[in-house]
């Protein structure tokens, strides 16, 4: 069984910045690929970003390309989100993901991001 726990999540101004912390339970941190995604009201949950077992690849929805860095420590089991010139649209609760061997997914509690403009 693997826990996530996020933090990091909180209120804003447009042009401001966020860094989102995901920690892992479990002894195989460093074998999975790690995730974020988010949901915002009455909108489906949709992709941000991603970064491989290996923490060497990573992939960005276009509408945050350049604006956040996904990046992983596997000594402390963490991944995180910088989230830098923030905007309005960015507002959702934000999900940290994994998939393990079978295909099983796990999912954090989420982590509320609120961007005033």
């Amino acid at each position: 069984q693997v826990q996530l726990v996020e933090s990091g999540g909180g209120l804003v101004q447009a042009g401001g910045s966020l860094r989102l912390s995901c920690v892992a339970s479990g002894r195989t941190f460093d074998s999975y690929y790690m995730g974020w995604l988010r949901q915002a009201p009455g909108k489906e949950r949709e992709f941000v970003a991603s970064v491989r077992a290996s923490g060497g690849s990573t992939t960005y929805a276009d509408s945050v390309k350049g604006r956040f860095t996904i990046s992983r420590d596997n000594a402390k089991n963490t991944v995180y989100l910088q989230m830098n010139s923030l905007k309005a649209e960015d507002t959702a609760v934000y999900y940290c993901h994994t998939v393990h061997y079978g295909g099983v997914q796990y999912w954090g509690q989420g982590t509320q991001v609120t961007v005033s403009s």
